[in-house]
This record gives C-alpha cells, sequence and structure tokens, in this order.
C-alpha cells in the first residue's frame, strides 16, 4: 500500500481489450495512439466468438462489444474465461432497445414488444451473455453509476481482488442512443474496454486511490476518436495504455471525487 495516498488498492495489468467504431482491437488501439494510423477498413460490429452464430447474430450491439473485448482481455492474459469473476460496467445499458421498448409500450399495443428484445432490455444482459457463453459459474457484477461508471467498475474489481480474489475481469461499454433518449442521454458510436487484473504477478502494475478533484479532461487520441460515446470517462487510462507510458490519470468518480489511477512497471519506484 502506498503511505501517501491511503487507502491505496493495486493490481497487476495481465490482459487488455477494447473496440471502438474504427478501431476493431487493441492492437489498432494502440497503433493509433502511437502513430495516429487508422485502419483501412474496420467492422461496423464486433463478431464475439464466445457465442454461436445464431447467438451472434441476434446479440445487440452492446452485448456484442462488450463480450469482444471481455475474451479479448482473457485470451491477451491465457486465462480461461470459465474461471473469473467479473464486473459489467454500461453507463446506460442499451438505450436503443430502450427506446424501443418506451416506443412499443407508447403505441398501446404492449403485446407486441418483442420477446427477443424484452429479454436483452435488462442492464445485466452482457453480464447473462457473458456467462452463459463461456460457461462461467463464478459471480458476475453489473454497475451503473453515470459518469462516473467506469471508475466505479473499477474500484469494485480492485476491492474483489483485495477480498481475495486471484484475478477479475472488467468490462465496460456502451453503446449509441437512439430517439427522444439521446437528447438527455447523449451516445454515440460503440465502445467497449477490458481489463484483466490479478493480484500478483510481473510486469504493469496499477495503484488507484480515491480523493477529491476533478477528472482528466480526456485530450489523448483515443479519447478525442470516441469522445461522444457515453463510456469515453475511461479512455484517458486506455490513452495511457496504449502509449505505454508510466503516469497517472485522473477519472470521474462522482460528484466532486476522481478515482486517481497510477500505471507502472515492475522495476519503477512505487
Amino acid at each position: 500500500m502506498n503511505s501517501k495516498h491511503p487507502p491505496t488498492l493495486r493490481a497487476y495489468l495481465e490482459g487488455i481489450g477494447f473496440w471502438a467504431s474504427g478501431l476493431p482491437g487493441w492492437q489498432a488501439a494502440c497503433e493509433l495512439a502511437k502513430t495516429g494510423s487508422l485502419p483501412d477498413e474496420a467492422p461496423a460490429r464486433p463478431s464475439p466468438q464466445l457465442l454461436a452464430a445464431n447467438e451472434r447474430r441476434r446479440a445487440p450491439e452492446s452485448v456484442a462489444v462488450a463480450l469482444d473485448v471481455a475474451l479479448a482481455a482473457c485470451q491477451m492474459a491465457g486465462r480461461d474465461a470459465a474461471s473469473l469473476p467479473s464486473v459489467f460496467v454500461s453507463t446506460h445499458g442499451d438505450l436503443g432497445i430502450t427506446d424501443y421498448m418506451s416506443q412499443t409500450l407508447a403505441s398501446g399495443d404492449p403485446a407486441s414488444v418483442s420477446p427477443t428484445r424484452f429479454h436483452n432490455s435488462v442492464h445485466n444482459a452482457a453480464a447473462g451473455y457473458w456467462t452463459i457463453g463461456a460457461g462461467c459459474m463464478y459471480p458476475t457484477t453489473a454497475i451503473s453509476a453515470g459518469i462516473a461508471s467506469f471508475a466505479q467498475g473499477l474500484l469494485e474489481a480492485l476491492t474483489q481482488l483485495q477480498a481475495g480474489e486471484p484475478a477479475v475481469l472488467l468490462a465496460a461499454y456502451d453503446a449509441r442512443a437512439h430517439g427522444p433518449l439521446a437528447e438527455v442521454s447523449r451516445s454515440e458510436g460503440l465502445l467497449g474496454g477490458a481489463l484483466l487484473l490479478a493480484q500478483t504477478g510481473t510486469g504493469v502494475w496499477l495503484e488507484a486511490w480515491l480523493e477529491d478533484g476533478q477528472p482528466d479532461a480526456g485530450n489523448g487520441v483515443l479519447a478525442r476518436h470516441a469522445s461522444a460515446n457515453a463510456m469515453a470517462p475511461m479512455l484517458p487510462l486506455f490513452d495511457l495504455l496504449a502509449l505505454g507510458h508510466d503516469g497517472e490519470v485522473r477519472l470521474a468518480a462522482g460528484a466532486g471525487r476522481v478515482l486517481r489511477v497510477r500505471i507502472g512497471h515492475d522495476g519503477d519506484a512505487a
């Protein structure tokens, strides 16, 4: 524990997953951050291999991006997806489905609601798809906390490590808002990021603690690329990771509060 900023939570970073509109993976994100180059072609949405083909087609884009980045983080870490507790974070859930449900109910014919869309309308839909697709029997947590969603999700994952879990998967995601909801809950494009965090390890580590303050503005390349998505508050951290630099970021954690995250490598002074 860092005596200057108690209480401080610490973890090793074993894996990263990332997907944004125009950036279909962590490698593409790192390339953009370092060189400013975007891929010549990118799919409109991810195709999460964790699901059977028919489920991939039916899954909403919010679920698709969440599962894609979660699996990518597990694969980078060499971890079995079925062996991990997980934390899934979304600012809004799937606002496209929420808009559809609201419009349908307002039409006066609630019986016409699509059973599939109703099934996918719950905030923890991605977490449910993940546990089924991965065959995972470990606990999963779904979190929504407005602009502070990512920071609170990261805090939850780090707390689970502190409580004794050897490793925890964190996946954060949001999709495009639709209809009248887009006027009050702005979100554009598709964005997902995942971290595989472990109690012990080597290489890249992070420390985090809560303090008073204002979050970083998010002037990095990734933050600018996906600034209109509701999960953009996580991007200052991913910008730092994509560049491979040590450093600190301040993430929105609530009114007048930030989660300060320090990134370092073994051999650095903690």
